[in-house]
């Protein structure tokens, strides 16, 4: 198993994703004689994992059952065990378009985090690609190093534990875009600059308050930035659904009063029709809002380096 290479069975070591429903799903490690406790059953590792395809359905031992699926980036970031906040796929997909990342760029990114936009970063760069992710807090780094391994996707990825704000990414020159999700980005600017090819390269920082893009926009201008944008993303998810309301009764037209010609039949008739009509009801399609809008996360600034 790995996050960049789709396997169609399940191996010793392999980390897959628990599917119970769509709010409902984790992740867990495949180990010879293991067992995995759900609200339908057990799950055992040996005879109900081991050789069985990804995506099998899978019985618990209460008589239930839930689906095993292959981890996927998108899968990783609604499942990751939280060590700091981190980036949904509403940024993640923006980010890796503005910054233009494609198979074999190299990137450099301050800070790792939890690892969410690391793996899809990872995986929009791969194969032959390289991330150099730098984390301030030891424990983090080393737990990320950790997760990469198991992942087997360490060989696409170098982690350095150490202050990009004073130290920088420890590359020049290389990199074809930099990422900063750190609490003052316009410190490193100097050093993103210095990490980026000469030939140009895009620089994307994420801040949640206001005032910290701003200091960076300043930062970037100093540093002969050029196309400089910052963005909002706010998602609100809508419910379509059908509803039923009732026909309007908007009365008779001004010409009915001169129809008094019309024999007592056909008068019979119409108020018969007119009367069916008012008590009916059209059905259509009603988008609603299907929960409140989703808090402000913070922004993203994009810049290209200059070219001389």
């Amino acid at each position: 198993m790995s996050f960049i290479e789709y396997s169609e069975t399940i191996k010793e070591g392999d980390t897959a994703i628990v599917f119970l429903g769509h709010e409902s799903m984790f992740p867990v490690k495949v180990q010879q004689g293991g067992k995995t406790q759900t609200k339908y059953g057990v799950i055992r590792h040996s005879t109900d994992l081991i050789g069985k395809q990804y995506g099998s359905k899978v019985t618990c031992s209460k008589g239930g059952w839930v689906y095993i699926l292959h981890p996927t980036p998108e899968l990783w970031t609604v499942n990751l065990p939280h060590r700091t906040q981190i980036l949904y796929s509403t940024d993640i997909s923006l980010i890796t378009m503005m910054l233009e990342l494609k198979p074999g760029c190299v990137v450099c990114e301050s800070g790792t985090g939890s690892g969410s936009l690391s793996h899809a970063i990872i995986r929009t760069i791969s194969p032959t690609g390289h991330l150099y992710t730098v984390e301030f807090h030891q424990q983090r780094a080393e737990k990320a190093i950790e997760e990469f391994r198991e992942h087997r996707v360490d060989h696409l990825v170098t982690v350095k534990n150490q202050d990009v704000c004073k130290t920088g990414f420890g590359v020049t020159g290389v990199a074809d875009a930099v990422f900063l999700d750190i609490p003052s980005p316009w410190e490193a600017i100097g050093h993103a600059k210095s990490a980026l090819k000469r030939e140009g390269g895009r620089i994307c920082s994420f801040s949640p308050c206001i005032e910290q893009v701003q200091r960076t926009c300043l930062a970037l201008e100093e540093h002969d930035f050029t196309e400089i944008n910052t963005l909002e993303i706010l998602l609100r998810v809508y419910n379509v659904r059908t509803i039923s309301l009732q026909i309007p009764d908007l009365g008779k037209a001004a010409g009915d009063n001169s129809s008094a010609d019309l024999d007592a039949g056909s008068q019979s008739n119409q108020d018969a029709s007119c009367t069916n009509l008012h008590q009916g009801a059209v059905q259509f399609k009603s988008g609603v809002p299907l929960r409140e809008m989703v808090a402000h996360t913070g922004y993203l600034t994009f810049a290209t380096k200059c070219l001389f």
